[in-house]
């Protein structure tokens, strides 16, 4: 799979290449900050398939926390593009994707934290935190 995608204004692109590690939405009250509110929807892929292909994003990481995750955004308008987190995964956000209708959640988690107003479809397999494998 060849996914291409970028940041609202342009002045950031991307491409990644190969097969999804997960293909999810999350609804950590840390994802929740991120996107306003509303679980996080994402596609995982080795570190090796991304690339950046124009730009160069801003990075952010809490220095409170012992393993902070890594935002990387664009600069100019603010778009968060992907996530790294202490483990060798990038986490890419669909609504970044030239063509997000390519990538289906198949699986919620951090469920633990979900508002009410969150919706997870019927039959998709939830999970309070990471599922486990």
């Amino acid at each position: 799979m060849k996914l291409t995608g970028g940041c609202y204004c342009g002045a950031v692109r991307y491409e990644a290449d190969g097969e999804p590690l997960m293909q999810a939405q999350c609804h950590c009250r840390e994802c929740q900050y991120i996107t306003g509110g509303s679980p996080n929807v994402f596609v995982a892929m080795a570190p090796e398939a991304f690339r950046y292909t124009k730009g160069a994003p801003k990075q952010f990481a809490r220095k409170d926390l012992e393993n902070p995750r890594t935002r990387e955004f664009c600069a100019e308008c603010g778009t968060h593009v992907v996530t790294r987190p202490p483990r060798p995964v990038v986490i890419i956000k669909v609504g970044t994707l030239d063509e997000p209708a390519r990538i289906m959640p198949q699986v919620a988690i951090y469920t633990i934290d979900k508002q009410p107003f969150h919706h997870v479809p019927e039959g998709m397999p939830a999970f309070e935190r990471l599922p486990q494998g």
